[in-house]
């Protein structure tokens, strides 16, 4: 039987993912000798590869540089502001998180790194970009986990809401860098500008070889590829959260007329919106059926968004309509708009970042890689939001961005020196009014509180007078309320026993 309050010293066993991406980066084309006024200098497909080979060797180069600098900032030295010596919050990475949001741990009140080996105890956080994160690698010292970006598929979220560990993570922090795509998404589909490059790379280069025919021909060929223009246009914009508002903003200020439908806005975002430039839809069909162009920005959620736009809605669609989707390839049904290409229902291109298993290859999919946040500012924002998502949670159990908690924020009293008890329980009537009575019991003095709830998790944030046994008080507060999942207690971390981090953490599952 484990103890029943952790700070635990075994380090917990996981898998570390040692992938990197390196940021996209341009390079310069090689000088090709000058063999004749008349010839192309360099055969087309040898320079394709040398720049090939030179942009690989560029993003690898990029990577490196990118894990040895992660690794630097967490091996730097323990030096502690205030000359704090106690024990540190752990930190467990996964992939290579940007050096930006990893300084944003002091040194010495935090030990974060990849490697278990380094963490002087068994992680309390666990922070990650792209790694698939399994239940096995999530030890029950763990009382969070980050994502740097905004999806959490590769969490199994539901477990780890039975299990008492909130997810989070970082809505807007990458969203300048979707908004940047969606533009160059409308100007794809309105441009013919993927289908000229093909023609110049596939056709003119290989049928003629001499300059200036190929120069003449890329001028007559143009003529093929005539686009339409943007300005005047109406841009349906599905979701109107951080990335929502700024594809608003941007097409409005580039002439387009923008509709905007997002049936759970919240008040925070409606501020953002330019209520008296754009129209809000009163339903999805009325936005389908005005727009020139579509893009959406939710989440997908299997029972919800799924399939949001599919082959019933898309029938009230202009037949030329455009879609794009930098969000999830599930919401949009490549079933159903493949059988709207052949029957020549739909003539619009279909933009995405996502690979879809009906239009594979199909002339109207435009797809390019998950290129959405695969930005050095989207990354280094992700892993600051991250840093600080996780010191705001470890050290005052505030919960904000979590995508299973409900929010909850408490506002320490000034002046206060006692502790705090954050405590996980099941959302289920009569658990509150037990600690309450329990804490009666133990003579406490609740000074405030709050109670917040979110599906079947509650979440329970108490502030009260120095206790002098808070391991005691949480192993009999967790007898007389099985109701409870995990509790925490925090004190004034780095100033005092109590506060010092891992103390007196109980997690009920794990007796």
């Amino acid at each position: 039987m484990m103890p029943s309050t952790v700070p635990l010293s075994g380090k917990a066993k996981s898998v570390a993912c040692k992938t990197t991406r390196g940021a996209p980066c341009a390079v310069p084309r090689p000088a090709a000798p000058i063999v004749g006024r008349r010839q192309l200098a360099v055969p087309r497909a040898a320079s394709a590869e040398l720049d090939e080979v030179a942009l690989l060797e560029k993003a690898l180069l990029l990577a490196k540089e990118r894990v040895a600098k992660s690794k630097e900032v967490a091996a730097a030295p323990a030096a502690a502001p205030g000359g704090y010596t106690g024990p540190a919050f752990t930190i467990k990475t996964y992939n290579a998180i940007s050096p930006i949001g990893l300084q944003r741990f002091p040194k010495g009140k935090y030990v974060v790194s990849g490697d278990d080996a380094a963490l002087p105890s068994s992680p309390m956080a666990i922070m990650l970009r792209s790694h698939q994160l399994k239940v096995e690698e999530v030890p029950h010292t763990v009382r969070c986990i980050v994502r740097c970006g905004a999806g959490v598929n590769n969490i199994p979220v539901q477990k780890m809401t039975e299990l008492g560990i909130p997810v989070f993570n970082t809505p807007g922090a990458n969203a300048n860098a979707v908004k940047e795509l969606v533009i160059c998404g409308l100007l794809l589909a309105s441009r013919g500008i993927i289908e000229g490059n093909k023609h110049v790379e596939n056709v003119i280069y290989k049928e003629e070889k001499e300059y200036e025919k190929a120069a003449k021909r890329i001028e007559k060929d143009k003529a093929m590829f005539v686009g339409t223009e943007i300005q005047g246009k109406t841009l349906g914009v599905v979701g109107l959260g951080a990335i929502g508002g700024l594809v608003v903003n941007a097409a409005l200020a580039l002439g387009m007329k923008v509709v905007g439908f997002d049936p759970v806005l919240s008040l925070d975002a409606a501020w953002k919106l330019p209520g008296d430039r754009m129209q809000r839809a009163n339903s999805l069909e009325d936005l389908l059926k005005v727009s020139d162009y579509i893009t959406v920005h939710v989440p997908y959620i299997k029972n919800a968004t799924h399939h949001m736009l599919n082959g019933a809605n898309l029938e009230l669609c202009k037949p030329g309509v455009h879609l794009l989707n930098f969000s999830r390839g599930e919401i949009i049904d490549g079933e159903a708009l493949l059988d709207m290409y052949k029957s020549g229902r739909m003539t619009g291109k279909y933009v995405s970042d996502f690979a879809d298993q009906y239009l594979s290859g199909h002339p109207k999919h435009i797809v390019i890689p998950h290129l959405g946040a695969s930005t050095e500012e989207a990354e280094d924002n992700s892993a600051a939001m991250a840093a600080d998502t996780i010191k705001d949670f470890l050290e005052t159990g505030t919960i904000r961005n979590s995508v299973n908690f409900p929010q909850t924020v408490l506002d320490k009293k000034p002046g206060h020196i006692g502790g705090r008890l954050c405590i996980v329980n099941k959302n289920e009537a009569g658990v509150l009014g037990q600690i309450t009575t329990y804490l009666g019991t133990r003579n406490v003095n609740i000074e405030q509180q709050i109670n917040t709830s979110r599906g079947d998790i509650a979440y329970t944030v108490l502030d009260f007078a120095n206790v002098e046994d808070p391991a005691g008080l949480q192993e009999g507060l967790a007898k007389a309320c099985p109701g409870i999942i995990s509790s925490r207690f925090i004190g004034n971390v780095f100033d005092d026993e109590l506060g010092k981090p891992g103390t007196f953490y109980y997690v009920q599952w794990a007796q």
